[in-house]
């Protein structure tokens, strides 16, 4: 295993959402490309984060020829702000949260029956038709 460069760009403080956001360039030459737990870890200690789960790193793109990875990094303030303004999918990535199985048909059915309501009736409909999906 060969060192892994990461460099940071376009860094900036989102206080309304309590979290830094950047532009993550990671150099691996001699590797097809690095998992993002051992990024996590390395982002982590280059910003001085103790706890490793805060940092979510997505829509990495490997350059042509290999060797150079970019991607995006936010680093949450504390936990209660990462569960509360990260995406449910992102959150399933880190492990937080157990993702729901349904099957492909209870979905479509769910999404047909809230398709014949019209009107301020259709959210509830779309709502009372996506616990019973779930249910199933």
């Amino acid at each position: 295993m060969s060192a892994v460069v990461v460099k940071t760009r376009k860094f900036k403080k989102n206080p309304l959402l309590a979290r830094r956001q950047f532009v993550v360039d990671i150099l691996h030459p001699g590797r097809a490309n690095v998992p993002k737990t051992e990024l996590q870890e390395v982002v982590a200690g280059m910003y001085k984060v103790n706890d490793p789960k805060l940092v979510c790193l997505f829509h990495f793109r490997t350059k042509f020829g290999g060797g150079k990875s970019t991607g995006f990094c936010l680093i949450y303030d504390n936990m209660e702000s990462l569960r509360k303004f990260e995406p449910t999918h992102r959150q399933v990535r880190l492990e937080l949260v157990e993702k729901k199985e349904t099957s492909r048909k209870a979905i479509k059915e769910a999404k047909n029956k809230g398709k014949k309501i019209r009107g301020t009736g259709a959210s509830i409909a779309k709502h009372k038709a996506k616990r019973a999906a779930g249910d199933e």
